[in-house]
């Protein structure tokens, strides 16, 4: 016998707790509603039976804005899926298939590393110490921010709209172009992204009445997105670029339906505007006005700059340009006519983690964003080593004090046509000591818009007019743009004229310290555990649980003198550099960490090179300021100690400090320079997907499409998703043209029971000597059977006082999901007594709705008042009751309807019914 269960809801938030029925035909919930020891759902969450399928809802109780960080369902820390966004900005449906079916344990929402569905309180400790910003970093002799010798002019076009794989509405082909006057020849062109932001406003509307709604409803206009990087452009048409800024509102009002978050379309929409300023290089009479206007764009030199998915889209459209994608997956089917010098990616998301190895990066990491909040875009930089040649420089910079939206001005409160707010979301009761408007170390609107300004402009400098003398600025060496100023921006790097090194994720052995694991369930094994204050942007994590091959070192010490040791497989060489570079970094706001460097020959030679200092960064437990320094110390020790540079085999690190905690990302033999970067030839990893019926009997077995392409041979980890437990299972791949390496076959097994969809996910992520374009697929399952009907027999319908109302829910057949039910208790008819608080079991009722039974009203009028009936997979019914009490009271026959729900949760005309009455016992 199965009792009801008591869920949290409000009434307004009651569609169909789960999968209701239609008429009298069951739908499948796919998930059992018994998900915390009360065996309730969380407050804010429901199921509603949707329209094909039952979904797991979450409404919050503000606005979620739309941003480009992708919100995700968990349970019990696994990924359950990226839910739909409602167009109302607080709730957001996730299916619940197959694959989903487990017990939904600990629900919590998650975007950009950071939990929506809890607000934290406050520290009882008390308010935390104002955060102090760094001492300002020395000037470099060239400051690419300040303005070139040519004035600008201004302009737009728009052209045909365009269709993109696997979006249902056309995409906007629109931009803003700012361009030199009086420059003469041709002049290399920077193409701007903008992110993920709301698409459509109302004029005299507030924040709520923005949406990702795409064509624009009547009454509102679209969101300008592409005009907020207008100075941005401004500044590099006067040192003599051609610029533009292109839209994309088409694909965010869409790409929640895209497997990569619209990465693919994005890159499309770059190459086909390429495509177009390469015609019009070729033959400007067909070019639009400003562009006739403008000198001649150079497409052998082009910058990308995109701002969060934006990023994510420039760091494909440089991959698909050198390495073409799947035609089907593809809206550009042209030749490619221009070469990708470099890219600038501003507080970008990058779901696939598959940067490209060997396109020039700079990605600008904002220290309060509360969009990307875990600043994933790291992965950028971290991402890149052992894949390609190596040559690439691949910088990030930390602007302390900057947010996600304050690099575009319409996403600038005071400054945008739109609505826009500061996504750093603070608590005026409680301010964040480093991110809250008035802190130390936060930036103003305008100096964190210069300070963008300024490090784009380094960027273009740097990669694209090839000026060595601003690389300092990015490459770790310790100098500041005066332009950027009162900005502190730190950089780090990979790449460039960095040699062999220290990497923990090859074959190192650590002493004295702890080889662990970037991303990690396990305290013990994982690099932060829980004790840390914030987060780190090195560990920001991909869609498993546990990942292969990410490491890093960790040093505890309660002393100084404890030395730590990391030891190679196979000794590297640092002949030829000027220092070794360490990318180390230290809890947030720790200061005077000291730690004495050493390298060891494979003859036994050692020698100190010298000692280093790492500070903390400004933080917060809502901040990811767990991010590395870069920190150089000569070689100059090791010649004189005659060590053979070309065979090292151990770094030591010895603590100088009295206690603490470091770790180490990797160390590098540095020299300056910036040497030419030439693509390797590696082939290309695309993971597709398969939809195929189950069938009524046997077993059939179909294969995860996954296409190679390229030339040569390269490393790729896949990772295989238990559809039942949402844990993968990881394996090294050498894959080549032709598919050869990657077969992951799925066997189906027919039946004719009713079932959910199965998804049996596959992730690809590159290794060394690879790159991955659709990083994510696999083969669905879908069910092809109808659903079992439901009939209702009583089992005691008419019962004294005292005694239990009791009902048989049966279904035709069972099913290999369980199948689910809501009712609602309805006024009865005209003439006669509905069952009351008083007239049933209290417990009972405290356990189906949270009521009293004072006051004395009809179960009808309870609110929250819902019978959840749950059958479950494999059975055919369930017996439900309803505990009535005695009293003495003498009173006519009681009695009570429950009624099947709709999707509004409103009962369900003609729909299955539970129908008692209950006599006095007197």
């Amino acid at each position: 016998m199965v009792r009801t269960r008591r869920i949290w809801v409000t009434a307004a938030a009651v569609l169909a707790l789960a999968g209701g029925v239609s008429g009298t035909t069951a739908h499948a919930q796919q998930a059992p509603v018994a998900v915390t020891s009360g065996g309730k759902l969380p407050p804010g969450w429901h199921i509603d039976r949707g329209r094909q399928a039952p979904q797991l809802v979450w409404r919050s109780g503000r606005r979620v804005p739309m941003g480009d960080a992708r919100v995700e369902f968990r349970a019990d820390g696994r990924l359950l899926g990226v839910p739909k966004p409602e167009r109302d900005g607080r709730s957001f449906r996730l299916g619940l298939r197959g694959g989903r079916a487990g017990a939904l344990k600990n629900l919590q929402v998650w975007s950009g590393g950071r939990q929506l569905d809890t607000r934290t309180g406050p520290d009882a400790s008390g308010p935390a110490a104002a955060a102090r910003p760094p001492a300002p970093l020395p000037a470099n002799p060239v400051d690419p921010g300040r303005p070139g010798p040519y004035r600008t002019k201004t302009g737009s076009y728009r052209l045909k709209s365009v269709r993109l794989p696997g979006f249902s509405v056309p995409v906007e082909m629109q931009a803003a172009v700012v361009a030199p006057t009086g420059a003469s020849g041709a002049r290399p062109l920077a193409l701007f992204l903008h992110g993920r932001h709301a698409t459509c406003y109302a004029p005299q509307g507030g924040s709520d009445d923005a949406s990702g709604a795409w064509p624009c409803p009547a009454g509102t206009l679209p969101v300008p997105s592409h005009r907020g990087y207008l100075r941005d452009q401004q500044l590099l048409a006067s040192q003599g670029y051609v610029t533009v800024s292109i839209s994309a509102n088409g694909i965010n009002g869409q790409d929640w339906q895209a497997e990569d978050g619209g990465a693919q379309a994005r890159s499309s929409l770059i190459r086909l505007h390429l495509g177009h300023w390469a015609d019009w290089a070729r033959d400007p009479r067909h070019a639009p006005p400003i562009v006739r206007e403008s000198p001649r764009a150079d497409l052998s030199r082009v910058l990308l700059i995109g701002h969060s998915r934006g990023g994510e889209g420039v760091n494909r459209a440089a991959m698909d340009s050198l390495y073409p994608p799947p035609a089907g997956q593809d809206g550009y089917h042209g030749p490619v006519r221009w070469h990708i010098s470099g890219t600038v990616l501003i507080g970008p998301t990058v779901f696939g983690q598959n940067p490209v190895p060997d396109v020039p990066s700079l990605t600008i990491l904002p220290g309060c964003d509360g969009d990307v909040s875990d600043l994933q875009g790291e992965v950028y930089v971290d991402g890149t080593r052992a894949v390609g040649k190596g040559k690439a420089l691949h910088s990030a910079v930390y602007v302390i004090g900057a947010d996600h939206n304050f690099f575009n001005t319409e996403w600038t409160p005071g400054q945008a046509q739109a609505p826009a707010e500061d996504d750093f979301s603070d608590d005026p009761d409680h301010p964040d000591p480093v991110c809250s408007p008035h802190a130390a170390t936060r930036l103003t609107a305008d100096q964190q818009h210069r300070a963008g300004s300024t490090y784009i402009a380094t960027a273009a400098r740097l990669f694209v007019a090839g000026d060595d003398r601003a690389r300092p600025l990015l490459d770790g060496s310790g100098r500041r743009a005066p332009s950027a100023d009162p900005a502190r921006v730190l950089a780090h790097a990979v790449g460039a004229n960095r040699g062999a090194g220290f990497l923990p994720d090859g074959k190192v052995t650590v002493t004295g310290g702890r080889l662990c694991s970037a991303v990690d369930p396990d305290p013990a094994v994982s690099c932060l555990g829980a004790a840390a204050t914030g987060i780190s942007p090195h560990f920001a994590q991909w869609e498993t649980g546990r990942e292969a091959g990410r490491h890093a070192i960790a040093l505890h010490w309660t002393s100084a003198g404890s030395a730590a040791r990391v030891r190679v497989a196979r000794p590297v060489s640092l002949a030829g550099a000027d220092s070794l570079a360490l990318r180390v970094f230290v809890p947030p706001n720790s200061r005077g960490t000291s730690l004495d460097v050493s390298v060891t020959d494979s003859h036994g030679r050692r020698a100190t090179l010298g000692r280093v200092r790492v500070d903390g960064l400004p933080g917060s437990d809502r901040t990811a300021s767990y991010w590395a320094r870069e920190l150089r110390v000569p070689l100059t020790a090791a010649h004189r100690a005659g060590l053979d540079l070309r065979s090292v085999t151990s770094l030591g690190l010895t603590p100088r400090s009295g206690s603490g905690q470091a770790w180490l990302m990797d160390a590098w033999g540095w020299r300056p320079g910036t040497p030419a970067v030439h693509p390797a030839v590696l082939p290309r990893v695309d993971v597709g997907r398969l939809t195929v019926d189950e069938g009524d009997s046997g077993v059939r077995t179909y294969h995860v499409p996954v296409r190679v392409s390229g030339r040569g041979s390269g490393q790729v980890r896949v990772y295989v998703v238990d559809p039942a437990t949402g844990t993968a299972k990881d394996r090294l791949v050498t894959v080549g043209p032709g598919g050869h390496g990657i077969d992951v076959p799925v066997e189906v097994r027919g039946n004719t029971r009713y079932g959910a969809d199965v998804p049996y996910d596959v992730l690809v992520k590159a290794v060394h000597g690879a790159v991955v374009g659709s990083y994510r697929g696999g083969v669905t399952v879908r069910n092809d059977d109808p659903a079992p009907t439901v009939t209702v027999t009583p089992l005691a319908d008419r019962v004294t006082e005292g005694s239990a109302l009791k009902w048989r829910i049966s279904l035709s057949a069972a099913a290999d999901t369980d199948i689910g039910a809501l009712f609602v208790p309805v006024p009865v008819g005209s003439g006669g007594t509905e069952l009351s608080t008083k007239d049933v079991d209290p417990t009972w009722l405290a356990d189906v709705s949270g009521a009293e039974p004072d006051p004395e009203r009809p179960l009808s009028q309870v609110d929250g008042l819902y019978l959840w009936l749950d059958v479950p997979a494999g059975q055919t019914g369930l017996d439900v009751t309803v505990p009535t009490v005695r009293d003495q009271v003498a009173e006519p026959a009681e009695s009570v309807t429950f009624r099947q729900t709709d999707d509004g949760g409103d009962p369900l005309p003609g729909g299955p019914t539970l129908t008692g009455t209950v006599l006095d016992a007197a």
